[in-house]
């Protein structure tokens, strides 16, 4: 009775920490905080002709990052310069081919390591865009968690959503191991 008893606490605990994984449960563990929650979806596309760009201070209430980020209600601040921004051009949309893995709020990647130029998580590697890596100074590129959703603007670019600042930057991808 007492080995039926412990394999059932085993098993018992075994359940609730699968069961307390975070979404996505992708890349290992995290040793901080998740501040935000994760948006439900991307960005809505910016019609042809009607984006601007980015106003020059991106903090539009009190205690909110001077970067481009996601209101609690999901509206994405900073992302409204439209596909014709040649900031975010790409001679070579997709050189590296698409990223593979999951897109959006139900997997969250942990960060592996690397930096602006060149990060990754789970043998997937990316690239900041250019006029992003202001916005990107104060992640941690070896265990923040992300969320990657699709750009609806600017193609060949990736949004990383940083979960526990809630700020997000064009990613590029890079391909995967």
């Amino acid at each position: 009775m007492k080995k039926v008893c412990g394999i059932l606490v085993v098993l018992l605990v075994f359940s609730v920490v699968t069961w307390a994984q975070p979404a996505g449960g992708h890349g290992g563990e995290h040793g901080g905080q998740v501040a935000h929650s994760a948006p439900k979806h991307g960005p809505a596309p910016v019609p042809a002709g009607k984006g601007h760009l980015a106003p020059a201070h991106l903090s539009d209430a009190a205690g909110h990052p001077e970067a481009p980020h996601v209101h609690a209600n999901g509206k994405w601040i900073g992302h409204d310069s439209g596909p014709d921004d040649a900031r975010y051009h790409l001679d070579h949309p997709w050189e590296h081919g698409h990223f593979g893995g999951g897109i959006g709020r139900g997997h969250v990647w942990h960060l592996g390591g690397g930096g602006p130029s060149r990060f990754w998580f789970n043998g997937f590697y990316f690239s900041v865009a250019g006029p992003d890596l202001g916005f990107c100074t104060d992640w941690l590129w070896d265990s923040d968690q992300i969320v990657i959703y699709d750009d609806p603007d600017h193609v060949g670019w990736y949004l990383a959503f940083n979960v526990r600042l809630g700020t997000y930057i064009h990613v590029e991808f890079l391909g995967n191991n």
